[in-house]
């Protein structure tokens, strides 16, 4: 069934890039032109995690399964078996699973055969066999039956070819003399072609004959390549190289040879988390082979890396997801990374983000600018706007009006029908930050750069590890990760950092202490006092504490620098808000924005016009907490009172009434546009 992948269009529709590059429309519906000819680049999809990567080649593979060979390979998890010999490496073991996958047969064509890998692969899983330890030949040989049943299903999948083959290796042991690496591989394809291989698939042997070394001769050149694998370092990788080639040449003449069938549509590799390095090693043996030699294997890779600027991309020709939509060249230079296409995937726009929230919610009963606010907090992220959507939709009807962003990262969602629910934010973070124990990522979400993550690891995180600074590792672990770095946050991506204060609020389920927040942010407000700067009073505001911002905002008020309080107003009121799960009702903020709770206690010594300076920049002070928290929802009513704040403080300031004027013009615009708050007023980027 087709998965709702909004903005994935170039990739997915009948004449995008995938149809374009495999030459079929989905479920082999109509052939389709390949814009590349005979050389089709290897295409990488990059883009950081929860951008869609791996649900875009799960959809291509549900798209053209059954119609072309295809397989889909997680480069990130590729799980050794147990007590495997040394024959087994990441790249062999990816091979063997990437030619099981391959070989079924898809409508109106054969199913793919693979002899020469099989050959390769038989010979170097013979390295270390031994005659007292016979028992792990027989797992080693029994984990190849798949692949060997991909030449002949009756035989290879049968158990007694690996008695056979366990025979003649006694004899050989009996006879031996070094290397024995080279006629252990002899004695164990030979009996594989006898008691496997038919009389046509024999002829595969042959392709071997150009191993270095070889001569020509295919035993001389099996023999060489397991000879080199047991040595390790290069050779090994030169033939692990070889071997991916023999996966390539098999497809080729799946197409080419004496009986390819009808054969409509490309072969696919779908390499998921291909910036990995097995990613590169099996890669770069397609593209030297397709550079140097000029082959065309006619295999369509399709690849994901979630670093964009991975080395391996260096040369590769980059290009934007919606510009493929019709086009994607990729001119070919002589450097082998020429042969790359780049294609970096964008955020879903606001529109794509409704959209998403229409499907989950097709009555419209979530408030109208839900989607509008979940694309702000998410940046568009794919991710999270189809878990947050799926969890909207999944409220009951009545109470879908009075969600907000933050509502929805208290809920839980049903991802699979056998399964219970499970909590929107913990679920979502675990995807974007899969590390061991979030609980330092945390602590530290709450801190504005490296100095203070550092200071606050030691005051709060010295348990943690005996090995090294606990924050700089989680620096480089967010950099490894892919997560950019901004200025006034140790945790740049907005969504990120909400979703690890969610947790440093709500996982210990101490409400109403909040021990852990409380703790954290009580540190901060320590370590930057004793004066009231903004640092701190922007964590007094986290704990709650509005009055000792307000007093300091009125008192500096009337100094020159208007834009400087701006900026101040701005920061401060960047605070996270010490939130209540599931509450009912409005947001305590927006009345006090509006004036209609009441004042409460006032310091001591004011008199009336200080008094209304005192209450008018608490109000703005509330507004602007409100309306820049990527939590709540936008108010249309705070925003006019908001502007109504700011042209009274512009009425009252002696030099700077402008920047308060302007502001009050702008920041409401700002706001309703989905912008930060410009500084000053009015300028474009928003800064």
């Amino acid at each position: 069934m087709d998965r709702e992948l909004y903005g994935r269009e170039a990739v997915l529709d009948d004449g995008g890039l995938a149809a374009r590059l495999v030459g079929l429309t989905r479920q082999g519906a109509a052939r389709v032109a390949y814009e590349h000819g005979d050389d089709p680049p290897v295409t990488v999809f990059t883009g950081g995690r929860g951008m869609g990567k791996t649900a875009l080649l799960k959809e291509v593979r549900n798209r053209y399964r059954g119609y072309t060979p295809l397989a889909l390979l997680d480069c990130a998890h590729i799980e050794p078996p147990a007590d495997h010999g040394p024959g087994w490496t990441p790249v062999t073991g990816a091979l063997s699973e990437l030619a099981v996958q391959l070989s079924p047969k898809v409508l109106a064509a054969r199913p793919v055969r693979f002899p020469r890998l099989s050959l390769g692969l038989v010979a170097v899983a013979s390295l270390a066999w031994s005659q007292e330890d016979d028992e792990r030949a027989r797992r080693d040989l029994q984990r190849l039956g798949p692949l060997l049943a991909t030449v002949d299903a009756t035989r290879g999948a049968a158990a007694n070819w690996v008695g056979k083959v366990l025979a003649k290796l006694a004899a050989t042991f009996a006879e031996a003399s070094a290397p024995l690496a080279g006629l252990l591989a002899e004695a164990t394809v030979e009996t594989v072609l006898e008691e496997v291989f038919g009389r046509l698939q024999r002829a595969s042997e042959s392709w071997y004959g150009s191993y270095r070394n070889a001569g020509g001769r295919g035993k001389a050149g099996l023999q060489q390549l397991a000879i080199d694998f047991e040595q390790g370092g290069r050779r090994r990788r030169e033939a692990e190289d070889f071997l991916v080639g023999a996966l390539t040449e098999d497809l080729l003449t799946a197409y080419t040879g004496l009986r390819r069938g009808s054969r409509v549509g490309r072969p696919l590799l779908l390499l998921d988390n291909a910036h990995e390095p097995l990613g590169r090693q099996l890669v770069e043996p397609i593209l030297r082979a397709r550079s140097a030699e000029g082959r065309r294997d006619r295999v369509v890779v399709l690849a994901t890396s979630r670093i964009r600027d991975h080395e391996g991309l260096r040369q590769a020709t980059r290009t934007r997801l919606p510009e493929t939509a019709h086009r994607a060249p990729c001119p070919r230079g002589t450097s082998v990374g020429s042969g790359i296409l780049a294609v970096e995937l964008t955020p879903l726009s606001p529109a794509q983000t409704r959209a998403a929230f229409d499907h989950h919610d097709p009555a419209g009963r979530t408030p109208a600018e839900l989607s509008r606010a979940v694309h702000r907090l998410t940046g568009g992220r794919p991710l999270g706007v189809a878990l947050l959507g799926r969890a909207a939709g999944e409220v009951p009807a009545e109470l879908r009006a009075g969600l907000t962003p933050g509502g929805l990262l208290d809920l839980t969602v049903e991802l699979r029908e056998d399964a219970p629910p499970v909590p929107v934010a913990p679920t979502l973070l675990a995807e974007l930050l899969p590390v061991r124990r979030p609980g330092p990522y945390a602590v530290l979400a709450a801190t504005h750069d490296e100095e203070s993550a550092r200071m606050l690891a030691h005051a709060r995180l010295q348990g943690e590890s005996l090995d090294g600074d606990v924050a700089l590792r989680v620096r480089d672990q967010l950099r490894a990760e892919n997560w950019g770095e901004g200025p006034g946050h140790f945790v740049a991506d907005p969504l990120l950092r909400a979703l690890l204060l969610h947790r440093l609020r709500f996982e210990d389920g101490d409400h109403p202490r909040y021990a852990a927040w409380h703790a954290v942010h009580e540190t901060l407000y320590r370590h930057y006092g004793p004066g009231p700067g903004p640092y701190r009073l922007h964590h007094g505001l986290a704990l709650g504490r509005t009055e000792e911002a307000v007093a300091h905002l009125r008192e500096t008020f009337p100094e020159q620098d208007v834009l400087g309080w701006l900026g101040r107003l701005r920061f401060i009121a960047a605070a996270p808000y010490p939130r209540e799960r599931n509450r009912p009702g409005p947001d305590p903020r927006r009345a006090v924005a509006l004036g209609q709770e009441p004042a409460g206690a006032l310091p001591d010594g004011l008199d009336p016009e200080t008094t209304a300076l005192h209450l008018s920049v608490r109000r703005l002070l509330h507004a602007v907490w409100l309306l820049t928290d990527p939590l709540a929802l936008p108010d249309d009513e705070v925003a006019d009172r908001l502007a109504h704040e700011l042209r009274r403080l512009s009425g009252r300031h002696l030099t700077g009434s402008g920047s308060l004027w302007d502001a009050a013009g702008h920041w409401p615009r700002d706001i309703r546009a989905w912008r930060e708050l410009s500084l000053p007023p009015g300028r474009e980027n928003g800064v």
